[in-house]
Formats: C-alpha cells, sequence, structure tokens
C-alpha cells in the first residue's frame, strides 16, 4: 500500500453486548469453553451487517501526569490485533475515540485500577492490591460505555516482555512484521496490555493461537483525523440518531459493498479519515478510473458478486483460533469443514478479482493487483483442491448442507471415511425408501425435511382428508403443513445422525492437518483480504458517484465548494428541492459567523460543512459543483443542545464541558462546528462566554463555523481580522391567514443580516400565542433595539481592524497563487493586479472616513 493509513484496522461486526447490570463473573464462575468461542456460522451480508461490539480491549494507564496509555483490542472473530499508545488529555477523548473505532464487548484493566468490590467480583485471579476508588480512566469508560463489561486482569499478566514475546510468536510472517515488531519493542504500556490480552484469551476464553497466524499491527495516532464519540454521532457518521436501523448515515449512503470485510474497513475510515495526502489522492485516483470507465466498474462489479456475504478474515481466524482442549465434537468438526469449504470458494474467486484489474492505470490498483497475485495464493489453492472436492458447494439447511459437508473430502483419501460415507449414504437411502412406502401404503403424498436432529414427514394441509393414518408421532401443523415423524424414522435418523457424526470426525482430521499446512502461508490470505475490502470500498465510492452525481474533490489548504449538498438530506428529500450552498474559509476567512433565524438552515449549513470533509478525506467523491479542501488533524463539534441525564449535566454544563475539551484539542490544522452556544444561561452572559471562546479559537488559527443567534458577537469580534459574518437568507412576506410574513430560502449569503431582531417574534406567530403578548413582546424589542442602536458608534478601531482583514487576504490570495495556481504567468500577473486594484479602494475608503 501506499502509506499505512490503506491498512487501517477494520472492526468487525458487533455482537451483542453484555448489560452493565449483568452479574459479573466470579472467580467461581465457569470458564469459558470453546462451545462459548465466537459463532462460525456464516456471516451475513455487508449491507446487513450490524457493529455490535466484537473486540476484547486490555488498557494500561501510566502513573505520571503525562497520562500515557496503552491499548491493545483482539478481535478473535477476524483474527486482527491493533496496538496503540498515546498521550491524551483530563477528559481522555483520544482514548475514548478509539475504542469506539474498535466496538468493545469486554475491556480489560489491572485489578489496581478498580476499587476493591468489583476487583473481588471480576479478577481472573487473586491480588492483594486493592484501590479504593476505581481508576479515573475506568470512571470515564464507564460513563461513554455503560452497557459494556469490565473485568480485572492480575497486575502480573501486565508484563513487558511477556507482551513482546506474544507479538513475536503470534504475528503474522508477512512484509509488515519487522515494522510492527520494531514499532511496539519500546512501547512498555502497549506491550503490558498485549500481554494480558493474550492471557486472557488463554485463562478465561479458552483459546489459543497458532503461531504466525494473527494480523498484529501497531497503528499510530497521527495518521488519522480524530473525531470524537459525541460529534460522529451528531453528524449521523455511522449511524441514523432518529431511527437506529435507517440507513440515512454517511455510512449508509456510501455502504455498496459487497463483502464485511469492506464495510468494516468503510466503517473505520468514516470514524477516523486518514490524513495522507498521498493516500487520499490514490484513492481519489482509484475511484475516478472506476467512474470514467465502464467496462471496469462493471468487470469489478462482477469478481465481488462472486464474493458477496464472505468475510475473509472471519474464516482464517476461525480456521487460525484453537481451543486450549480441542473437543472432538461432531459440531465443531461440521463447523469447521463448513469454514474450509468457504475458504476454497474464496480462493477459487480471487482470480477474477485479479483479471478485473489487470491494465488498471491508477497506481493503487497496480498495488492491489500485484496483491492478489502472490505465488502463495496458488499453493493454497493447490493444498485445497489435492484434498477437497471441487464440485461440492456448501450451502445453508438442508440435507444438501448435510452432503456438502459430508463429500468435502475427495474420495480415496481416508478408507475408514470412505466406509463411513458409504454407511451413512445407505442410511439416507433407506429413509427415502421408508417415504416412499409409507406414500404408497397410505395414498398421502408424503415429503422428507431435514433437520439438524434428522427427518421427518411433512405433508400439505389441503392433502390430508380427515385424520393422520395411525403410527405416527409428534404432529404439529406449521406454515400449512402437517409435520410428524414415527417411531421407525427416528430409528433410522439415529443410525444416519451415528455415521454422520463418524463421516465428520475422520473428515475433520484431513481439514486440520489442510489447515496446519494453509497457515505457512496464511500472510498472503491476510493480504488478499486486504485488498479485496480496499478495492470494494473504493468501488463503493465510485458507484454513490455515479449514482448522485458527485465530483472529485482536490486538496488545496483552501475549503471552497461549489453547490455543496447535504450528503444526507439528498437521499432523503425529492430531486431537485435540495437548496444547494457554497462553502468558502481560509486563513483570511477562518472564523466564520452564521446567523439566521430558527429552522432557516444554520444546523444544516455547519453539518453539510463537516460531512463532505469527512467524504472527501475518506477518498470519496462529494455532492458538489466543485469541491477543494484542507486536511484536518481533528472535527470537533458542539452541535447539540440536551442535557446530559446520565452525568448530571445541564445544557450549559454540557456546554461549557464540550467547548472545554475543544479547546484543549484544537490546532491551526481542525475544523471547528459551533452551534448556537450559550444559549444555556442569561444572555448577556452567553454572548461574554461564545466571545471569549471565540477569540480563543480564532487565536488557534483553525476553521471555525460559528452558529449564533447574538448578534453582539459581530460587533465584539469584528477587531478580528479573519471573522466573516454570513447568514441565511429570509425573504419577507405579506403577512396572511395561512402565511406568517416569512419565507425561508435556505441559501448562504455574505454579511450579518440586516435585520433579524424580530424573526423569533414572527415564528412565536406559529405557536398561536394571544395577541396581546406578541404585541408586547413586539414592543419591547423594538425599544431595546433602538437603546442598542444609539449607544453604537464609529470607532478608530473599526478602520483598523479593515485594514488588518484587508493585509491578511491578501497575504493568503498571494500565498494560494503561488502554491496552487495553474494559470499561464499572463494571466496570474492579471489577477494579481485586479486583486491589487481591489486591496487599493479599501484602504482607500477607509483613509476617507477618518
Amino acid at each position: 500500500m501506499s502509506s499505512q493509513q490503506e491498512r487501517s484496522s477494520r472492526p468487525a461486526s458487533r455482537r451483542p453486548p453484555t448489560t452493565g447490570q449483568s452479574r459479573p463473573r466470579t472467580a467461581q464462575s465457569r470458564p469459558w469453553t470453546g462451545q462459548s468461542r465466537i459463532s462460525t456460522a456464516r456471516p451475513q451480508t455487508s449491507a446487513s451487517t450490524r457493529y455490535e461490539g466484537s473486540f476484547v480491549i486490555a488498557l494500561l494507564e501510566g502513573r505520571g501526569v503525562g497520562r500515557e496509555v496503552g491499548l491493545a483490542a483482539l478481535d478473535s472473530d477476524i483474527g486482527r490485533v491493533v496496538l496503540v499508545q498515546l498521550s491524551d488529555c483530563q477528559t481522555y477523548v483520544k482514548t475514548l475515540h478509539q475504542m469506539h473505532l474498535h466496538k468493545p464487548s469486554l475491556v480489560l484493566v489491572p485489578d489496581t485500577f478498580l476499587s476493591a468490590s468489583d476487583a473481588a467480583l471480576s479478577a481472573i485471579g487473586s491480588s492483594n492490591k486493592r484501590t479504593t476508588n476505581p481508576s479515573l480512566l475506568v470512571e470515564f469508560i464507564r460513563e461513554e460505555f455503560p452497557d459494556i463489561q469490565l473485568e480485572s486482569v492480575p497486575r502480573k499478566y501486565w508484563n513487558e516482555t511477556s507482551g513482546l514475546e506474544f507479538i513475536q510468536q503470534l504475528c503474522v510472517e508477512d512484509e509488515e512484521r519487522a515494522a510492527t515488531i520494531l514499532a511496539v519493542s519500546s512501547k512498555y504500556y502497549v506491550l503490558s496490555a498485549c500481554s494480558a490480552l493474550f492471557k486472557h484469551a488463554e485463562l478465561r476464553r479458552n483459546t489459543r493461537f497458532s503461531a504466525g497466524s494473527l494480523r498484529i499491527q501497531y497503528s499510530p495516532v497521527d495518521g488519522t483525523m480524530m473525531i470524537d464519540p459525541e460529534s460522529a454521532r451528531n453528524l449521523e457518521l455511522v449511524g441514523n440518531m432518529s431511527h437506529r436501523k435507517s440507513y440515512h448515515s454517511v455510512f449508509g449512503i456510501l455502504n455498496h459493498t459487497y463483502t464485511a470485510m469492506a464495510a468494516r474497513l468503510l466503517r473505520v475510515n468514516i470514524l477516523a479519515p486518514i490524513t495522507v495526502q498521498s493516500s487520499i489522492d490514490a484513492r481519489l485516483d482509484v475511484v475516478e478510473e472506476f467512474v470514467q470507465d465502464e467496462d471496469l466498474f462493471n468487470e469489478v462489479r462482477g469478481a465481488l458478486k462472486t464474493l458477496n456475504n464472505m468475510d475473509f478474515d472471519k474464516l482464517i481466524a476461525t480456521l487460525a483460533a484453537l481451543e486450549t482442549v480441542l473437543p472432538a465434537s461432531a459440531k465443531a468438526a461440521s463447523n469447521r469443514v463448513t469454514q474450509m469449504l468457504n475458504l476454497r470458494n474464496v480462493v477459487r474467486n480471487l482470480p477474477l478479482l485479479q483479471k478485473a484489474l489487470e491494465n488498471t492505470k491508477s497506481q493503487l490498483l497496480r498495488i492491489i493487483h500485484e496483491m492478489l497475485s502472490d505465488d502463495r495464493l496458488e499453493k493454497i489453492d493447490s493444498l485445497i483442491r489435492a484434498s477437497l472436492n471441487e464440485d461440492t458447494t456448501p450451502t445453508k439447511h438442508g440435507i444438501s448442507a448435510a452432503n456438502a459437508r459430508v463429500y468435502a473430502v475427495k474420495a480415496n483419501y481416508n478408507r475408514l471415511l470412505d466406509v463411513a460415507r458409504e454407511t451413512y449414504k445407505e442410511n439416507v437411502g433407506d429413509i427415502y425408501t421408508l417415504c416412499n412406502t409409507l406414500t404408497q401404503a397410505h395414498e398421502i403424498p408424503l415429503t422428507l425435511v431435514y433437520q439438524e436432529t434428522g427427518f421427518i414427514f411433512s405433508l400439505k394441509k389441503f392433502d390430508l382428508e380427515g385424520e393422520l393414518p395411525k403410527g405416527f408421532i409428534n404432529v404439529t401443523l406449521k406454515k400449512g403443513k402437517w409435520q410428524f415423524s414415527s417411531m421407525e424414522l427416528k430409528k433410522m435418523n439415529a443410525r444416519m445422525q451415528d455415521a454422520l457424526d463418524e463421516t465428520l470426525i475422520l473428515s475433520d482430521k484431513i481439514i486440520q492437518d489442510l489447515v496446519t499446512e494453509i497457515l505457512v502461508n496464511v500472510g498472503a490470505l491476510y493480504k488478499a483480504s486486504e485488498a479485496v475490502a480496499l478495492v470494494d470500498m473504493l468501488w463503493a465510492f465510485a458507484h454513490s458517484a455515479i449514482m448522485r452525481n458527485y465530483v472529485r474533490p482536490e486538496f488545496t489548504g483552501t475549503l471552497a465548494v461549489k453547490s455543496g449538498r447535504h450528503p444526507i438530506l439528498e437521499t432523503v428529500q425529492s430531486a431537485g428541492t435540495l437548496v444547494p450552498n457554497d462553502i468558502y474559509c481560509d486563513d483570511s476567512s477562518s472564523f466564520q459567523i452564521i446567523q439566521g433565524p430558527n429552522m432557516s438552515g444554520k444546523s444544516t449549513y455547519l453539518r453539510q460543512v463537516g460531512l463532505l470533509s469527512v467524504m472527501a478525506m475518506c477518498g470519496s467523491f462529494v455532492p458538489a459543483e466543485y469541491a477543494s479542501f484542507r486536511i484536518h488533524d481533528a472535527l470537533l463539534t458542539r452541535l447539540s443542545n440536551d442535557d446530559d441525564l446520565e452525568k448530571s449535566l445541564s445544557t450549559f454544563a454540557s456546554e461549557m464541558a464540550t467547548s472545554a475539551m475543544i479547546l484543549g484539542l484544537a490546532t491551526e490544522r481542525s475544523l471547528v462546528l459551533v452551534d448556537e452556544l450559550g444559549r444555556g444561561t442569561s444572555p448577556r452572559e452567553g454572548v461574554g462566554i461564545s466571545h471569549a471562546i471565540a477569540e480563543g479559537l480564532i487565536e488557534q488559527k483553525c476553521f471555525v463555523f460559528f452558529a449564533t443567534h447574538f448578534a453582539e458577537l459581530s460587533t465584539t469580534l469584528s477587531r478580528q481580522p479573519s471573522v466573516v459574518n454570513l447568514h441565511l437568507a429570509v425573504q419577507r412576506t405579506s403577512r396572511s391567514v395561512s402565511n406568517f410574513g416569512m419565507t425561508f430560502q435556505y441559501k448562504i449569503v455574505d454579511g450579518a443580516p440586516e435585520d433579524n431582531t424580530h424573526y423569533g417574534l414572527d415564528l412565536a406567530r406559529l405557536a398561536d400565542l394571544p395577541s396581546d403578548v406578541l404585541t408586547e413582546a413586539n414592543r419591547v424589542s423594538k425599544r431595546l433595539t433602538e437603546l442598542q442602536t444609539r449607544h453604537q458608534e464609529q470607532s478608530d478601531s473599526s478602520k483598523i481592524a479593515m485594514r488588518r482583514k484587508a493585509l491578511l487576504k491578501l497575504r493568503t490570495n498571494l500565498t494560494q497563487a503561488f502554491e496552487h495556481s495553474a494559470l499561464p504567468d499572463e494571466e496570474l500577473v492579471a489577477y494579481i493586479r485586479r486583486f491589487q486594484a481591489d486591496i487599493t479602494k479599501v484602504f482607500l475608503y477607509s483613509n476617507d472616513t477618518d
């Protein structure tokens, strides 16, 4: 891949988390067995995959003031381990962000982090060290993930040396292995967390992994844009706020993927977009090639369809994971045979995608083609072909699914297996003979239905006149059919089941030997999985761009969008009804105050800015006529005005907590969206606090979109040269019974609104307030406005601010022209002269007014 970010981790499909009120496991609880391991059932389609927690996360925090945190996350479902070490702030927002990227089903912490009662309930073993109060990090985790169970691991298992040994033993042999080991060799906290993670898997989950079978990767924090969990929820990045199952989210509109791996990759990229411009451009090149080359688009779609519903990572991890005591049960054997048949289909269909990517132009597609051309994949295919039948196809249910497992291994491979299969075949034949005999004897059209316990008879309801003949038992009516059995059929089922179990156990021995040989080259399978996931995700981006007329974004350091559309609202509203809006923000206009009445579209505009930036940094085209973006290191928002009852915070307290987080994390490369700050307190205090926070953000020089009803901010911040005023246009109309005198245009316009004093009063008429109340409110509002206008006066500071803005705009535009202009020299000189004339007019105007 062109960068480490192209190999970013992909959380798997989530399992339902353990509720916080459930009884914690005690030392006397029954240990986890192989039957409690992650299910090996066929995965869901990527479109229907629910992202419940599937990672087990181990966390260790340093004792110093630096708040160094080590995180090790294991998803045994897909055989992936993610290692992160970071320096966090007092609210642990970076740690919680990483936990949201890798949705936890269980969180492991040292027993010294929990209170005495908690540690006694959840510890693996005994420990003498207990804290009176739990760690502050533990408290934040419980607040953010109230339904996730925390479990303590004795401090002796948090060992740096053991962690490194686990990594060296289990990390897959590929080109990243050396870099991973080198990156973590000096990271004490993450190595200690890794040690506790694998010790927990052995002692509590009864699971160990084959040597060299796990993808272990160290994930650098500085390679992605940080989006805090609250911002992700409010922007509806991966889920709709109103309806959990709704597809009206960024993930929903972009998720046209075929494989579960690509859906996981898409989710992680939306929550943490990459910040390396070369990698983003490489992705955009691929999407553009898919959009422009219809034949390539269709060929890749056809190849991906053959891999639909498949989850390579889950197949590989299930085969690689071994229980500490391997059970010789027919059910476990059946699962392994099914997984091997699925793996055979994966390896067999990969050449179709490889062929589709031949002769592609973009560099990233050529790299993916090379990853799929690995010689080790052919070796794996040869091993599977030598052992398994090529004409057996795994199905979900019925006798065909059982037959696929029974005849998975080639004939004459094991004589005992051949004998067991012949016995099974005879038993099945006897059952069908019995069905035919009873059909002729009773003159009723009986059919056989295969279930997990064996065969039963089935008869349509309207084919039966009167009662069933004697001798049939367990009669039930289901979906218009009578289902029943007989004693003779039960005996035959028992004999068939014995032969089936014997066949599966004998086949499993061959499958286990085959797995051992395949695991030698498991790195090629993980590489192929990564390649398929990436090309599937980028194909989904192209599919969305074609369907909705998206354009390719540029990255020039300036946020400039022409006729941008809200990507989620566009899918909800009728075609042509959504009003597009322009966006422009650079260093000379980095702080934008957005005003307008309620329902005019301020919040929608702010969300549109954030969503388009996220989509562009993921490598997707965006809904606009033209789009240019700057790469941001963080997306920080304050968009909700709700109370936080769980944390006992009022609206104002919640606003201040979020504002403190934003001021602490914002840098000059951040994108900040603030919607109506200060509404939870008195107007005067709200203006003062909003002004102070605004000045703090202006000093950071980050891009800020600040929606507010406080018109005073336009005046108090006028001295700042980077402040720009915008408003959402509203048209006054004649008032009538059906029209309250205002039409929302939902269009962003330069400058502060000329008269927004009475917008709230006009909207209040919709609530049918008494006329005398509205009259008195209107009188008081006009009087206060007159008093405010009377005390305003022209000052020298406003003239100085005008000059400062002109100079800042001049420097910014000249820098942009120098770094990004593609104009010929003559046209560039003409542009600079026109701009110089405009700046001269500004200075002449300010001098004339002195």
